[in-house]
């Protein structure tokens, strides 16, 4: 009986020539196409790789049954999941005694591949991209980064100024960016504010390094772009975030320096102890907030993000950050337009619907013309963790035990990404990212922030990761179980393994929606056939021979480079 990893190293060549897509420049796009009544199999796969973790049959059935439109909105009025990640991690330390990381991975994936909120959970991660906080600072607790990720999660159809404030003041934020503490200047100049959170909060988080045109693109003087913002506007801003620490109910200067802990203080917003609280003028961004005698923690709090809220950058900086989290790095300046728009006005008066602006990203021009998918310059490389999660969603994976067994994935031995833990400040990868010695994307101004993670070691990582989580599942091995916790049975790529051409249509239907070119449809369909089901042999035989069919399909089908590129 032959095992599925020696089949790999036997058909690896079958697809070694296959190549992603090419083609045109991306279509131009303006108001949204019309939508058939009934979206074909191919438009609801691709909107599911969009808008959710990944399509499932279950899931393709909905968008055609609700249409494209309709599934975004029934999606938008969903409720939260019945089981927070806060009070999944609670309930893990009520049983371990302890939890770690591990914990709250095990909650993400949960959520991610079987929560029905689909468009909540896969917002929610571009969201954790843009408002950064990560596990991999020591800083950041387990219990507080799971009730932080609950905050984006409530946030992901809310109004843009809420998730602002929910950011500023949630206590791991204040961790991260070290303005937890934050005290007031002194008066003999020996001690300023801490500027971490005051810049962070521009830079990546609302209005960028330099103002914007509504398309995104860099106002210019002198043929220069022109700053955002300059050093003292961020001194300025600090004096804001001061005088704001730990929860207590019973505040002090004790519990303002991290003593006497109240039990739920990495869960519950930061509060404001005024005698620590700057009263000298506040000067950023063409305001000044004048100096007082009297201190109004709350109130300079609320001048300081409403004008962040209302910078002319914040509409056309969020909406393309989350086009190139959903849909492609490069979307059209007109694009980029269209749904800064809909961020400044949602039609009804309202600015930062952030509903309205998931739903403009979706259904625009750009992003549902099937045309888009030939356009060379169009889509984005495929998160690794996004991956992971699409195969598990695809193929009906599930946990042994109930709690989603999954480690760290971090190493750039496995998948170089763990959900909630990016190196840094400046997340995973850059937005502005262009490979290097990639000449032409330089010059076309084209980015591509995903291939900042993407290596020799990583490329390779993959091959190995997947062909391991295929064969075996992942996750580790549960109490009294045996082998790895998520795994798929694949009983319906099974059901088509003696119907070649069937098998790769589904791979074609799940991971391409509709479009896997004709060149690795051949070599798909080579390499499956090339597993012989024995004419003659036992039960036991001809199933494993199924089940490596199966499985083959899947594995050449995710290391290919048209699975590898969203379009």
């Amino acid at each position: 009986m032959t095992n599925f990893r020696s089949l790999v190293f036997g058909l690896i060549g079958l697809l070694a020539a296959c190549g992603g897509g090419g083609g045109s420049s991306a279509p131009g796009g303006g108001t949204t196409p019309p939508v058939a009544v009934k979206p074909t199999i191919a438009e609801a796969s691709r909107l599911l790789t969009q808008a959710s973790f990944g399509p499932t049959d279950s899931a393709i059935s909905a968008v055609q049954d609700a249409g494209l439109t309709g599934w975004i909105n029934s999606q938008i009025s969903m409720p939260l999941p019945a089981v927070s990640h806060e009070q999944f991690v609670s309930d893990r330390l009520a049983e371990l005694g302890a939890v770690s990381a591990t914990n709250f991975y095990e909650s993400w994936w949960r959520q991610a591949v079987t929560e029905p909120d689909q468009l909540r959970q896969r917002t929610a991660f571009a969201l954790s991209q843009i408002f950064v906080i990560s596990l991999a600072d020591t800083a950041v607790d387990v219990r507080g980064a799971a009730s932080y990720y609950d905050m984006l999660n409530r946030n992901a159809f809310g109004n843009f100024r809420q998730l602002l404030e929910d950011v500023t003041l949630h206590p791991m934020m204040g961790r991260y960016l070290t303005f937890l503490g934050n005290q007031k200047e002194d008066v003999n100049g020996t001690r300023t504010p801490d500027e971490n959170y005051a810049r962070e909060v521009m830079q990546l988080m609302t209005i960028g390094l330099q103002e914007l045109n509504q398309d995104g693109t860099p106002k210019l003087s002198d043929g220069q772009p022109i700053a955002a913002y300059t050093p003292s506007d961020i001194a300025g801003l600090a004096k804001v975030f001061t005088g704001i620490s730990w929860y207590h109910n019973a505040p002090t200067a004790t519990t303002f320096f991290g003593g006497n802990a109240h039990s739920d203080r990495s869960v519950r917003p930061m509060i404001f102890y005024p005698v620590y609280h700057s009263t000298s003028a506040k000067t950023f961004l063409g305001t000044t907030i004048p100096a007082s005698t009297t201190v109004d923690v709350a109130g300079d709090l609320k001048i300081a993000l409403d004008k962040l809220y209302n910078h002319p950058n914040v509409g056309p900086f969020i909406s393309k950050r989350l086009i190139q989290q959903l849909v492609t790095s490069n979307p059209s300046p007109a694009y980029v337009t269209r749904v800064a728009g809909v961020f400044n006005n949602n039609g009804s008066g309202v600015r930062g619907d952030m509903a309205a602006v998931v739903r403009a990203i979706l259904t625009d021009t750009e992003a549902r013309n099937m045309a888009s998918v030939s356009a060379a310059d169009f889509g984005k490389l495929r998160e690794p963790v996004i991956r992971i999660a699409n195969w598990a969603r695809a193929f009906g994976a599930t946990s042994q035990s109930g709690k989603w067994l999954f480690t760290s994935t971090s190493a750039n031995t496995i998948l170089g990404q763990s959900p909630l833990t990016s190196p840094s400040v400046f997340n995973f990868w850059r937005p502005g990212f262009v490979p290097p010695s990639t000449t032409e994307l330089g010059q076309r101004s084209l980015t591509a922030p995903e291939f900042q993670a993407v290596d020799e070691v990583t490329t390779a990582s993959w091959i190995n990761t997947i062909q391991s989580v295929v064969d075996l599942g992942t996750g580790s091995t549960p109490t009294g179980g045996t082998g790895r916790d998520v795994r798929s049975a694949y009983a319906s790529e099974i059901a088509l393994a003696e119907t070649p051409s069937a098998l790769v249509e589904r791979m074609n239907n799940l991971l391409f929606y509709g479009q896997m070119t004709a060149a690795l449809q051949t070599r798909l369909l080579a390499a499956v056939n090339a597993v012989a089901i024995p004419a003659s042999g036992t039960q036991a035989q001809i199933d494993a021979a199924r089940l490596n069919r199966a499985k083959t399909a899947v594995f050449f089908s995710m290391i290919s480079p048209d699975y590898l590129v969203q379009r």
